[in-house]
């Protein structure tokens, strides 16, 4: 049998596991009593866990949100989780910077059990980061102000900066974050023109609620509409191929964040291509070493077909 502190622990992984348990769920998973469980509950209680209860059949046992937070119980794969997510979250400035994320992985580490350390070390050795261009920073706490913004489903004052440095203050309904893996952005609906559009997280300067209800009429897929921006935004060109390829080979292929993707048929897919001219986006295009086919413009289908011609010839000559 377990012991009181043992069972206690066992007692609240389980209510943290789901919204609701009753006190007969409960006995059989802990193979005791239910006047154990209900003894449990008030010890629970008694060390500042906020747990509700309700009478009756259909009754049952849930943790209060919310409520004062007492130690946290995790097993070993989520604490192996939280300690790698912290890493990584330290690592990469994902989260606008990485003194918190840092700080908070230092504490979990000097807790954490020897044998999930040890893992942890283990992962250490074996991850290789490859240096990259730095991404943007974040102002500490922005990124919970603009998700608190997105959960509250209020209109907002956004104070922006955009990549030409001109500042602008705008009314947006708040929707969504994305995270590409580099940067953040908040997709939001800017109330004067109509239109759903796209910021840049670490460009924005500050976000004040008004008080007035979003309107969140007929919202965009946010993961589309922020890859789409990203591939066709800053290019005055755009370009549709034709890759005989089904859509998760072609989005290995040619990421999201540079084309806009969707499937023609089970085995091929239509990806739109932005570009600085026709030249430019020919030489991408044969990069990809893939079979693909021009739809349009006809300027784009032409440079590639003289760059091809071009690479053929060179290569005739030098046989």
């Amino acid at each position: 049998m377990l012991s009181s502190s043992a069972r206690l622990l066992r007692l609240l992984s389980l209510l943290s596991s789901r919204p609701c348990w009753t006190c007969a769920e409960l006995a059989e998973r802990m193979e005791v009593t239910g006047r154990t469980v209900r003894r449990d509950m008030a010890r629970l209680r008694d060390l500042g866990y906020s747990v509700d209860s309700e009478a009756g059949p259909w009754g049952g046992y849930r943790l209060r949100a919310g409520s004062r937070v007492p130690p946290l119980i995790l097993d070993d794969e989520e604490a192996l989780a939280v300690a790698v997510g912290l890493r990584e979250a330290a690592l990469s400035d994902a989260l606008g910077g990485d003194q918190a994320a840092l700080s908070a992985l230092l504490k979990l580490r000097h807790v954490l059990p020897r044998r999930i350390a040890d893992r942890l070390g283990e992962l250490d050795d074996a991850f290789v980061r490859l240096p990259g261009a730095d991404s943007p920073r974040i102002r500490p706490g922005l990124l919970l102000e603009l998700a608190v913004a997105c959960r509250q489903g209020e209109r907002a004052r956004l104070s922006y900066t955009d990549g030409e440095g001109r500042s602008t203050v705008r009314e947006v309904d708040p929707y969504r974050l994305v995270h590409t893996g580099r940067r953040w952005y908040f997709v939001a609906r800017d109330v004067t023109r109509g239109q759903w559009r796209t910021f840049r997280a670490d460009r924005v300067d500050r976000l004040q609620p008004t008080g007035h209800p979003a309107d969140l009429t007929d919202p965009p897929d946010p993961a589309l509409l922020v890859s789409r921006n990203i591939a066709n935004g800053p290019y005055p060109l755009s370009a549709t191929i034709r890759l005989p390829l089904p859509l998760d080979q072609a989005l290995r292929l040619v990421p999201a964040t540079v084309g806009t993707h969707r499937p023609d048929g089970p085995d091929a897919t239509l990806v739109d291509i932005g570009g600085p001219d026709p030249d430019g986006l020919a030489r991408y295009l044969l990069g990809l070493g893939s079979p693909l086919r021009v739809l349009e413009p006809e300027s784009v289908r032409q440079a590639l077909a003289r760059r091809a011609r071009e690479l053929a010839e060179e290569n005739a000559a030098q046989g």
